[in-house]
């Protein structure tokens, strides 16, 4: 009508839905990537990963805590069989969920720090094709969801930095609370943090009320697991101690852990992330950025200097693909590629990522079968003992790998013994196992078994049940001579272990006894933290 007038109400920033969009994008291929190839593992015959059936045992137990992780991951497992049941992709659904909100943070972190589509394509493309995620995204682990919380806190603050809006502390606050309950290695993301806090003028940021409500919120909310801590006595740092003095790990000097990061994150990536590093602690337009780069290198020297794992250091690497896009898009602003912003701003590079990263995939996902595997890596020599972060010998295959097979077997070689027992030992029968993935295989595959017990980790906090040791089916890797230290009667009854399985879960399965000393006394002797 004449006279009228229409009011078009604009965004603040004009470029956020084009980030978003793009963001999306990446992190939709990320997911359905991933749901692929799940489907495909299971087609080629690789099980379950030792640890995602002790992730759902915990999940049955459920609790504020355990010994060697968070709830977060029992929380997972629980959604994942509730929603999509038993199936390998099913489980790793949530994993994979985790694995694109790395991809998606990666985008809108190269956003907020002020880059355009050329910049966020090149990040989410590196972080796509890095061996280390597209393993940790595969099955069913609270690490996949690590950077999804540490990079949330980073985006939060960003945020608060760019806007001026403090109220971004509660997002901060939410993210960091959720992070511990899923991981306690994010205390110490939080520790390196706030140290480069402290040495820079963005110190400024924690002189507010909303960053003592965010703060609050975080403890609040972690608050649940440390009382869990404190009533069991510590047991995730009697488990860290007792990693360090039985050498289970292990240590890298500084130049290999250095080396296993590049490794890790696929070579050609260091063009990236490295540029990023370099950017966000030198270059004069990053000065509002510079804490970013000291927590990297904060976070990095005391993992190094605690011989964690090098694989731990993974969850921080998003800020720095982030940084890295914007260093080349800058660094390259004059090429029309990037003035006229095109998503794929750098062919030659992206290009090399892709096909590289296809080349190095079977080491990171079990696409291959496990001879075809053996003899792909023995072309290309591009697998040796050293990609291992245990001492523990793996046989053919890498532990990632070799962990997913004789599971079932074992299951059946029990469920052969038990049957075989009169109905009146079936009713007295325990199943003991000496670790959390033989006793976790026997509870998830096995069908009218009794429940199975452990001293190992969690298992030990959920006690021996009714076993007395009157009678056992026990696997461990003892002889038949040492057992009979313990039992009256020991008679092997199976043999466990695959060709392709770890080579210490090659071991006997006995039917024993008349142990010596009553298990319900006894228990504490059971006790296996590591």
């Amino acid at each position: 009508m004449p006279g009228t007038r229409t009011t078009v109400v604009r965004p603040a920033d004009p470029t956020l839905s084009a980030a978003l969009r793009l963001a999306f994008l990446f992190s939709a291929f990320k997911l359905v990537f991933h749901i692929v190839t799940n489907l495909w593992q299971a087609h080629l015959g690789y099980g379950y990963f030792r640890d995602e059936m002790y992730y759902i045992l915990c999940g049955r137990h459920f609790a504020w805590g355990y010994v060697d992780h968070g709830p977060g991951v029992a929380i997972q497992a629980n959604l994942a069989l509730a929603l999509f049941g038993k199936s390998l992709a099913g489980i790793r659904m949530l994993s994979a969920v985790g694995g694109a909100g790395r991809v998606f943070l990666t985008g809108m972190l190269a956003w907020a720090l002020g880059g355009r589509r050329p910049a966020q394509a090149l990040a989410m493309i590196g972080v796509l094709v890095a061996p280390q995620y597209l393993g940790t995204d595969s099955f069913l682990s609270m690490n996949s969801m690590e950077s999804f919380f540490w990079m949330t806190c980073l985006l939060a603050l960003i945020l608060i930095v760019r806007a001026g809006d403090n109220r971004y502390w509660l997002l901060f606050g939410l993210s960091g609370g959720l992070g511990l309950l899923n991981k306690p290695s994010m205390t110490f993301f939080l520790v390196a943090l706030l140290v480069a806090l402290l040495l820079t003028p963005q110190r400024r940021l924690l002189a507010s009320r909303w960053a003592a409500a965010g703060v609050a919120l975080l403890i609040l909310i972690a608050l649940p697991n440390l009382l869990w801590q404190i009533h069991n006595h510590w047991p995730t740092l009697e488990f860290l101690h007792n990693g360090q003095v039985e050498n289970k790990n292990i240590k890298l000097a500084p130049i290999p852990f250095l080396g296993k990061q590049i490794l890790n994150l696929h070579p050609v990536t260091l063009l990236i992330w490295g540029a990023g590093l370099i950017w966000l602690l030198r270059n004069p337009l990053a000065k509002s950025w510079r804490w970013l780069g000291l927590m990297f290198l904060f976070f990095l020297v005391g993992m190094m200097a605690l011989h964690a794992k090098d694989y731990y250091v993974a969850p921080v690497y998003p800020i720095l693909f982030a940084a890295g896009g914007i260093a080349w898009e800058r660094r390259f602003a004059s090429r029309r590629a990037v003035a006229d912003d095109r998503v794929f701003a750098f062919p030659i590079l992206e290009s090399a990522l892709l096909l590289t990263g296809a080349l190095i995939l079977p080491m990171a996902i079990p696409v291959l079968r496990p001879d075809t595997w053996l003899a792909y890596t023995k072309a290309t020599h591009l697998y040796d003992t050293e990609g291992n972060t245990e001492n523990a010998s793996s046989g053919p295959l890498p532990q990632f790998y070799a962990d997913r097979f004789g599971w079932q077997e074992e299951v059946d070689q029990v469920t052969r013994v038990y049957q075989a027992l009169s109905p009146a030992d079936q009713k007295i029968v325990s199943i003991y196992c000496s670790n959390y993935g033989e006793a976790s295989a026997v509870d998830f595959l096995g069908q009218n078994l009794p429940t199975t017990i452990s001293g190992h980790n969690s298992y030990y906090l959920w006690g021996p049940g009714d076993a007395t040791g009157e009678l056992m089916i026990v696997i461990n890797g003892a002889k038949p001579e040492e057992m009979r230290k313990f039992y009256r009667s020991v008679e092997v009854v199976g043999q466990m272990g695959t060709t392709y399985s770890m080579p210490f879960e090659h071991r006997n399965i006995y039917l024993v006894r008349g142990r010596i000393k009553n298990v319900l006394d006894d228990w504490l002797s059971f006790k296996m933290y590591i």
